[in-house]
């Protein structure tokens, strides 16, 4: 049996699904294809390790889809202050300098994921298969198809690559990428913390690694400590009292007491660009498009921002009876994105470079400049909108603007 889609997206992530989400209600036939549905929600479980840093711009894109509510009925946490600091260098921003609520939400992607998905069954022209195992995929400047596990066949004229940095689609279409290793690992920990809810999230540079502390609703938090694979893995095995001791050992005093380790994982860290986001009937979104240094959790807000972007020019070129797959119509979405996240990928390797580097010169700058920002409002204020996803050129849906109509 084969079905034909104008769309066809394969994976039903946090990017894919906010993807299918911007394009519901439209003209367009969509397909969106996802191996497990994540487990629900309950609100007496614990927190997921895996969480993120969602900005104002992102906020903005899933408030307008409709899936900001499903995310609110279950937990997040918002922040309104942001510390960086090395030795003597330290700048905080906070979101009442530049006349704002907040910063930004730091929500677990679990419900992220559970949220969207949730928002596509209102949608009539997007059908959603989950649980489905694609067994193979096959690519031509014409005409696409999928196959599933099940035996269904769907075919069209777009897919899209939403199925994360290791895209079988990518590979399917023979699309290249630029990557490297860090050489380092980061150990990510949810903890209960001696403190209240807390409305800060920071960052500590010190000569082996960042520490970073994420807010979680109540006594909650996440951290992160970037380390060498070695020493993550010592650490990692640790039973929890000589855990808690070496964290209470490297992390700063801001952190305060904790009471207890809930979870514990890890992960490598890589870079990882395509050198092309599109290509004739093909577009990539998301980690399979790059997969960047986690050091400031931009990582899902550029990826919410390719959705949005690729939303906008595809039912922009509905309106204008473009074809969809089409490497012109596409350009503009390549035009819109891939720049941008260069940038900010550039950005997260500069720090990580700078940061990373003892030699004492560097070390002064390093310090001199974390000074400076704090004492040069205008250009703080440019970096905190930057931070917030509010800079550039952006998306209709990441300004809260609706698309359709």
């Amino acid at each position: 049996m084969t079905e034909h889609y104008d769309v066809v997206i394969v994976g039903g992530g946090m990017v894919g699904a906010t993807l299918a989400c911007s394009l519901g209600d439209s003209p367009l036939k969509i397909a969106i294809i996802e191996d497990a549905p994540p487990p629900d929600f309950a609100p007496d479980q614990p927190h997921d390790l895996r969480v993120s840093a969602i900005s104002i711009a992102s906020a903005n894109i899933l408030k307008t889809v409709g899936a900001w509510r499903g995310i609110v009925a279950r937990r997040l946490c918002p922040f309104r202050r942001m510390r960086v600091w090395e030795d003597k260098g330290d700048v905080e921003f906070r979101s009442d300098d530049i006349n704002e609520p907040l910063l930004g939400h730091i929500v677990e992607n679990r419900i992220i994921q559970l949220a969207v998905l949730e928002r596509l069954h209102d949608f009539r022209n997007i059908t959603l298969l989950c649980p489905a195992r694609t067994r193979s995929i096959e690519h031509d400047s014409r005409q696409s198809t999928v196959t599933l596990d099940d035996g269904r066949v769907l075919t069209a004229r777009l897919l899209v690559a939403a199925d994360g940095g290791y895209s079988r689609v990518r590979q399917a279409a023979g699309m290249g990428v630029s990557a490297w290793d860090y050489e380092q690992h980061a150990l990510v920990l949810t903890v209960e913390t001696a403190y209240p809810q807390q409305d800060i999230t920071w960052q500590r540079f010190t000569p082996t690694g960042p520490l970073a502390f994420l807010p979680l609703d109540g006594p909650h938090a996440s951290l992160v400590w970037y380390q060498t694979p070695e020493e993550v893995k010592r650490l990692k095995a640790l039973p929890d009292e000589a855990l808690l001791a070496e964290l209470l050992a490297a992390f700063p005093s801001a952190l305060g007491d904790i009471k207890r380790i809930e979870a514990r994982g890890s992960f490598p860290l890589k870079r990882q660009h395509a050198q092309h986001y599109i290509k004739e009937g093909v577009a990539l979104i998301g980690d399979a498009a790059h997969m960047i240094h986690p050091l400031a959790g931009q990582g899902v807000n550029i990826g919410l921002l390719d959705a949005a972007a690729l939303a906008q020019v595809l039912l922009n070129a509905k309106r204008q009876g473009l074809d969809l797959g089409a490497e012109k119509t596409l350009r503009e979405y390549e035009k819109m994105r891939r720049q941008n996240n260069l940038l900010m990928m550039t950005t997260m390797d500069l720090f990580y470079r700078v940061f990373g580097n003892t030699v004492l010169p560097l070390k002064f700058i390093r310090n001199l400049g974390l000074g400076l920002a704090e004492r040069l409002s205008p250009a703080k204020k440019i970096a905190m909108r930057y931070a917030m996803g509010l800079g550039g050129r952006l998306p209709r849906l990441a300004r809260g603007e609706a698309i359709l109509g």
